[in-house]
């Protein structure tokens, strides 16, 4: 056997082997899920309101269609538990995989709660866990992972592409709490039209996958790539027009994971490159927010971005699609500097 054929079947094999099974099992998850949401009716109570209190007009007349039919929530689920299963069968490590997969199942805990508290409040106004305690669950894992990760495994280094390495000392708790905390609610906010947030985390994942495996963190790289199987599975029923959402089940899980996943890299840098999209939906929101608390009036028609791109006349599918190019444009840049930038 030569040295090719020793790194495929040692390496490369293992880790597609996580996608593939990944994304076989959420398959087969998908219809026991879909069998509970439709008999239990699961449905996604839609946002009337802004996050500064006013009536989403916009959004209310951009998916009208979206009230009238009932879709179900919490689908994040299915990855999460495929995610799970797969790591645990084939690719448990601890120094690798713990702490992502804790991320994980933790932040999907603090959305399902959430999620449910959502479903069970149809009729009654109440549309899910308050921000402000959904705020603090996310924080305190957050904070969780960073004592961990900082005096269990001795992190307090932070990588600048092509400049080197810096000791920030304790100042990397403060650093990855407002990571992790941010990633989490940066995907949520993007988790906003069908299929939208499924390939955009599908594509950063992938990113992170192949910058593990350049740092030789196979196992880190195998759990990245069940992540894309997974949710490549639960975007293939996402897609216009959607059998179910997510929920903050997902969105929370897969968000706080994937700035865990940076921190474990050492490529948190790139993370703002790689996730341009979260990014840029987030800061929409924010000079959204800021615009109308300082002037009175707003920037966008409505926020965050893909939002706005609907309001002015782009199809659903139309946004979802070339958000997509836009996300795996930025995926690539981030993963040229995550890798030819290490010095």
């Amino acid at each position: 056997m030569n040295p090719d054929q020793v790194i495929f079947y040692n390496i490369l094999a293992p880790i597609l082997l996580q996608a593939f099974f990944g994304f076989t099992l959420a398959m087969l998850l998908t219809p026991i899920y879909t069998h509970f949401a439709y008999k239990y009716k699961a449905w996604k109570q839609i946002r009337t309101t802004t996050t500064t209190g006013e009536k989403a007009v916009v959004l209310a007349k951009l998916h009208a269609n979206k009230h009238k039919r009932h879709i179900p929530t919490m689908a994040g689920v299915i990855a999460v538990v495929a995610i799970t299963i797969t790591t645990v069968l084939g690719n448990l490590s601890r120094a690798q995989t713990y702490l992502p997969l804790f991320s994980l199942v933790a932040a999907g805990a603090v959305g399902f709660l959430d999620d449910l508290i959502n479903i069970r409040g149809q009729g009654l106004g109440v549309a899910g866990l308050q921000t402000r305690i959904k705020f603090w669950l996310i924080f305190g894992i957050a904070t969780a992972g960073a004592l961990y990760f900082y005096y269990k495994l001795g992190f307090n280094i932070i990588h600048i592409p092509a400049v080197g390495d810096f000791n920030i000392g304790i100042m990397y708790i403060p650093l990855f709490i407002a990571v992790v905390v941010s990633t989490a609610n940066a995907v949520n906010i993007t988790d906003g039209l069908d299929g939208l947030s499924g390939g955009l985390i599908a594509i950063a994942f992938g990113a992170y996958g192949i910058i593990a495996a350049a740092q030789g963190q196979y196992g880190l790289a195998g759990f990245c790539a069940a992540v894309v199987g997974a949710v490549l599975a639960y975007t293939w029923f996402n897609i216009f027009p959607a059998r179910f959402f997510m929920g903050d089940t997902g969105s929370f899980a897969l968000g706080t994971t994937l700035g865990v996943v940076a921190m474990l890299t050492n490529s948190v840098v790139v993370l703002v490159i790689i996730g341009g999209v979260f990014v840029i939906e987030t800061l929409s929101s924010i000079v959204q927010i800021l615009s109308k608390k300082l002037f009175h009036r707003k920037i966008f028609l409505s926020a965050p971005l893909h939002h706005h791109l609907e309001a002015i006349g782009w199809p659903e599918t139309k946004v979802t699609m070339r958000l997509w190019i836009i996300g795996m444009a930025f995926g690539i840049l981030g993963l040229l500097i995550g890798l030819i930038a290490r010095g």
